[in-house]
């Protein structure tokens, strides 16, 4: 339960500097994604759901923040909550590629890292592609994760 009241109050944070941000050159961003998961006795569909803010560090790269809810979509799994760090280039005027690292906890309590490649589809829209691989502590195989995701961009 603490875990997710510091979840809560980071999102809170988060929401409410966003719009004092945006002036600055930086974006904010809301996206619904799935994907699949295997490794460590899962191999089934996620679905989840990630707010985040980008910051400019020049005209060719960028870091950001997000958190996330994502579930497995299994009977028994619960809402895996995560929050984590992202740097990367801009690839032309539309792409991000990225490389991604985080925590993840409620079920599984342990960090990941992964990489991605955002891309505008239209004024606000975009689309993106990303991996990541769970670090599981337990001894407990480690699992990959391989998700798409659709967004909103401001």
């Amino acid at each position: 339960m603490k875990k997710f009241a510091v979840a809560a109050a980071l999102l809170s944070a988060a929401v409410a500097t966003t719009p004092a941000l945006a002036a600055d050159g930086g974006e904010a961003r809301v996206e619904v994604r799935g994907g699949y998961i295997t490794g460590s006795g899962f191999d089934d569909a996620t679905l989840g759901v990630a707010g985040g803010y980008d910051f400019d560090l020049g005209s060719t790269a960028f870091g950001g923040a997000e958190i996330a809810g994502d579930k497995v979509l299994i009977d028994g799994a619960k809402v895996q909550f995560s929050a984590g760090g992202r740097a990367g280039a801009k690839i032309g005027v539309n792409g991000k590629l990225y490389a991604n690292a985080g925590y993840t906890f409620g079920q599984i309590d342990d960090p990941y890292v992964g990489a991605g490649y955002q891309h505008k589809l239209g004024q606000n829209l975009y689309g993106k592609v990303e991996y990541r691989h769970q670090f599981l502590g337990n001894n407990v195989n480690d699992f990959d994760t391989f998700a798409v995701g659709l967004g909103l961009a401001f």
